[in-house]
């Protein structure tokens, strides 16, 4: 029997805060960890549409993600399956406003559609806060998302090796999680709620 063609797949802005869940996954994945050449393992950020190609080509697809559930912040929530498409309806990813729901219907219309899904999303404490990082409940849920990851790959005869050395980024180097959190500025430095030109002259205009 041939390999499964597995997609791990962290989708998300780390620009707002809890937003980031999904790809701050994938990245500590990869910093951990190598799979087979079936195995791929993506920063899908908020590429939207863009995603399509990389989920035609799955077997079995991973997804992790902040959602919300409305559950109490930091929760995890597993979805399986045929399931995966109610919970992401609402998610917008990009300028387009496309959806990652509307990148597994493509998908599926094109007649290549993985067979086996999975998502691992995190409730979120705070969205609107540019700039900021995981908050800690939320980023405490990095590593169990991580281990309902691997056991659920473990059905498919998908096993890691630790990484013996240092990985082939996913994103641009400044965006990783320390160099992130070390450069940021405090909040007395640094707005975090839009671009202050526009937001200054939006107000001069009021």
């Amino acid at each position: 029997m041939s390999e499964k063609r597995v997609l791990i797949l962290g989708i998300g802005n780390v620009l707002w805060a809890d937003e980031g869940f999904g790809v701050r996954c994938v990245e500590t994945l990869n910093q951990r960890y190598r799979f087979g050449e079936n195995v791929k393992l993506m920063d899908g950020g908020t590429q939207g549409i863009y995603l399509v190609q990389h989920v035609q080509q799955a077997d079995v697809l991973v997804v992790f993600d902040a959602i919300d559930y409305g559950l109490k912040p930091g929760t995890l929530k597993v979805v399986h399956d045929d399931d995966v498409p109610k919970f992401m309806g609402a998610k917008q990813m990009s300028l387009h406003q496309t959806g990652f729901q509307e990148v597994l219907a493509m998908s599926e219309f094109t007649g290549s559609y993985p067979s086996k899904l999975i998502l691992i999303g995190c409730q979120p404490v705070e969205l609107e806060d540019f700039g900021g990082s995981l908050r800690d409940i939320v980023k405490a849920q990095v590593d169990p998302a991580l281990q309902i990851a691997l056991d659920y790959l473990a059905d498919f005869d998908v096993a890691p090796l630790s990484a013996n050395e240092a990985p082939e980024a996913l994103s641009p180097s400044e965006l990783a999680l320390k160099i992130y959190e070390e450069g940021r500025p405090s909040e007395e430095d640094a707005c975090r709620l839009g671009d202050v030109r526009f937001m200054t002259t939006q107000e001069g205009n009021n």
